[in-house]
């Protein structure tokens, strides 16, 4: 054999080697995870929450790598819908995780609706699941609707002798999706509203509409707002001698509001996911374990930041993905159009799962999935969240 012919015939063994060995290796699927949040901006105590809930997620689901691309859209609609279409566009995500707020959330409907890739929201708006909207085929989100909380916070009023209220919330869908749901219970509940005022999430001051609320004179005032800019109407009711009823929306659920609020907050009411009051929960409840086996991995990992609702949102996203990605992967491969109608379409069936919020039971007419069970009532005692019986 010449020399010639005798290298031809290594290199083309080489090869043979080369191709052999590329068919005996299968291919490692590899699901992307888009995630927005607000980590920045007015929304920031919530967002950064969040974030710091994806930072302790397992890395595989069903045998299959999981990579999760987090971007922060500063409280900002506009850079929400930006970082979704980049997820998808660029990154080539299979699904699409955020944004904290009802704005953000509403804003990005259209970019997944057109792409084709299922979203799960963490706001709360019963508009980002709309099931009258056919782009909400898409669209799945993981905090309870603003009626079951509003549900149990008019029953607490009525409960405890309240008739006329004051309300004041944000000027956006947040504020608004509230402020409706609470006009639809008012009658049922023996409620007169005398006042309703409204402010931006970045305003410095509210004196003008409290002024406003206070003149009504109202047995309770209802602040429908998230977040730390909800201290804001708090402390100038406060300041001004308010002695009536203060109630919050689950929206307020963090650390760095309890901070911002200070002792004033003592004897306050909200309504709540149940995983705000773990702990004391009865032993029955089916959330208490799946709460408190999260509570432990979340505050071994950041301990100077304990869990919180916002992060217990985060993780049912988990959740709901641990659920639906196996029966996913038997249709389809991650990465391609197929699994994210698949990975839709599991989501849409979920049934029966236990989250840290409650048990998820979701279909085509409802893309959050919870009942009744989803929240209870809480008073805000000595710092702490404390679960009304």
């Amino acid at each position: 054999m010449s020399t010639t012919l005798s290298k031809d015939f290594s290199k083309l063994a080489a090869m043979i080697s080369l191709v052999c060995w590329g068919f005996s290796v299968p291919a490692i699927a590899q699901i992307k995870v888009g995630v927005t949040l607000s980590a920045t901006g007015p929304a920031a105590s919530l967002g950064l929450s969040e974030k710091n809930a994806f930072s302790v997620m397992p890395t595989t689901i069903a045998g299959q790598k999981v990579e999760y691309i987090v971007l922060d859209d500063a409280s900002d609609p506009v850079a929400a819908v930006k970082n979704t279409r980049k997820l998808i566009s660029e990154d080539k995500v299979d699904i699409v995780l955020g944004s904290t707020t009802s704005p953000n959330s509403l804003a990005m409907v259209d970019v997944v609706a057109e792409a084709q890739t299922p979203m799960i929201a963490m706001a709360s708006s019963l508009k980002i699941v709309d099931p009258m909207d056919a782009k909400r085929f898409w669209v799945f989100k993981v905090p309870q609707n603003d009626a079951h909380m509003i549900t149990a916070l008019t029953a607490h009023m009525a409960d405890t002798g309240i008739k006329t209220v004051g309300l004041i919330g944000f000027n956006d869908a947040y504020g608004e999706g509230l402020i409706s749901e609470f006009g639809k219970l008012t009658t049922v509940r023996h409620l007169s509203v005398l006042a309703t005022e409204r402010y931006a999430r970045t305003d410095t001051s509210v004196t003008g509409q409290i002024l406003k609320v206070m003149a009504a004179n109202p047995d309770a005032v209802l602040i429908a707002a998230s977040g730390t800019p909800a201290a804001l109407p708090f402390k100038t009711l406060k300041e001004r001698g308010y002695k009536g009823k203060i109630y919050f929306t689950d929206g307020v659920i963090n650390e760095d509001f309890l901070r911002v609020g200070g002792k004033d907050l003592d004897g306050s009411f909200l309504p709540a996911g149940p995983f705000v009051v773990a702990k004391q929960l009865p032993d029955s409840n089916p959330t208490k374990r799946v709460s408190l086996d999260f509570i432990k991995r979340y505050d071994a990992s950041s301990p100077a930041q304990p869990a919180n609702s916002f992060t217990a949102h985060a993780w049912n996203t988990y959740l709901i993905m641990q659920y639906a990605v196996p029966i996913a992967l038997k249709s389809a491969k991650p990465g391609t159009k197929e699994f994210r109608l698949a990975l839709r379409d599991a989501i849409e069936g979920t049934q029966e799962l236990v989250t840290t919020h409650g048990v998820l039971n979701i279909s085509k007419t409802d893309h959050m999935g919870f009942d009744q069970r989803a929240r209870v009532m809480v008073k805000i005692e000595n710092g702490q969240w404390k679960l009304i019986p």
